[in-house]
C-alpha cells in the first residue's frame, strides 16, 4: 500500500502525550475557511513556489518504508513517553494506508491521531482499534454554519464522536476559535451537551486562529479569501465547558 506524506515533523510537543513524531497525510475532504495548511488539501502531490524556486510537496511512500522510519525511533518514543501522531489534511482519507502503518508500528509505538472525524463509520472504527489517543476536532456543533465554512455536513463528525465515546480511546476535542464564527456561548454549550457524558475524555483544547493562516495559498495557486474577520481576536467563552467538568487548555 502506498500513500503520500507532506511532512513528518520531530520532536512535537502539542500533538499527543510525551514528545512525538507528527506525520501529515495529504488530501482533505473539508475545505474550513481557516485552513492554514493549503498544500495538505489536494491527495496528490503538487508544485509549490518557494522563495528558493519551486518544490514538489508530497512524497508517495510505501506503507513499510514510513513504518520502518518511525520504529527507529522507537527507543526515543519510549523514553519520552512519546509517540507518533498521524495528521493531515485528514489522514482518514488514506485510511486503508495509514491501516496498514499502524499494524506494522502498533503497539510497539504509542500511536494517535488528529482527525476531522469525517470519514464513513467502518473506516473510522478500524483505525480506532490501532489508536492509543486522538485528538478530535470539532469545527462547529450547528450542521448550517458547517457547511457554510467547511463546505461539509457535521453529521458524519458528530455519528464518529459517538464512537469515538463509547470505546476506551482516551481522546481530547479540540476546537479552533475562529473570530465570530464558533467563539459563541451557544456554540460551546452545544460542545458541552455533546462529550460531557464521555468517560473518555481528558479535556478540550482551544486553538486560537492563526493569523498568517493565509500566507501560504498564492504559493500553491491558492487564493485566501475567509468569510469572517482575520483580524478579530476570539472571545473563548469556556464557562460552558468548566461548568460542566471539563478541563479546558489554550494552545
Amino acid at each position: 500500500m502506498k500513500g503520500t506524506i507532506f511532512s513528518i515533523e520531530e520532536f512535537a510537543i502539542n500533538d499527543g502525550p510525551g514528545i512525538r513524531t507528527t506525520v501529515f497525510l495529504k488530501g482533505c475532504p473539508l475545505r474550513c475557511q481557516w485552513c492554514h495548511n493549503p498544500e495538505g488539501l489536494s491527495p496528490e502531490p503538487q508544485v509549490m513556489q518557494k522563495k528558493d524556486g519551486p518544490e514538489v510537496c508530497g512524497t508517495v511512500m510505501e506503507a513499510r518504508e514510513l513504518a520502518d522510519q518511525l520504529l527507529r525511533n522507537e527507543r526515543i518514543f519510549r523514553l519520552n513517553k512519546g509517540g507518533v501522531t498521524f495528521t493531515g489534511g485528514e489522514p482518514l482519507m488514506q485510511a486503508d494506508f495509514l491501516l496498514e502503518v499502524l499494524t506494522d508500528i502498533h503497539p510497539r509505538i504509542h500511536c494517535a491521531a488528529e482527525t476531522s472525524g469525517y470519514a464513513s463509520e467502518s473506516a473510522f472504527l478500524k483505525v480506532l482499534r490501532h489508536l492509543d489517543f486522538v485528538l478530535f476536532d470539532c469545527k462547529h456543533t450547528d450542521d448550517r454554519l458547517h457547511r457554510r465554512f467547511t463546505r461539509v455536513s457535521n453529521q458524519p463528525i458528530l455519528r464518529n464522536l459517538s464512537l469515538l465515546k463509547k470505546s476506551d480511546v482516551p481522546f481530547a476535542l479540540r476546537i479552533p476559535l475562529i473570530p465570530g464564527v464558533n467563539d459563541t456561548e451557544e456554540n460551546m454549550l452545544a460542545v458541552a451537551g455533546l462529550i460531557s457524558d464521555a468517560a473518555n475524555l481528558q479535556r478540550v483544547e482551544l486553538l486560537r486562529y492563526n493569523k498568517a493562516a493565509g500566507a501560504k495559498y498564492s504559493k500553491v495557486g491558492m487564493e485566501y479569501s475567509p468569510d469572517f474577520d482575520t483580524e478579530a481576536e476570539p472571545q473563548p467563552p469556556t464557562r460552558p465547558l468548566t461548568d460542566a467538568g471539563i478541563e479546558v487548555l489554550m494552545l
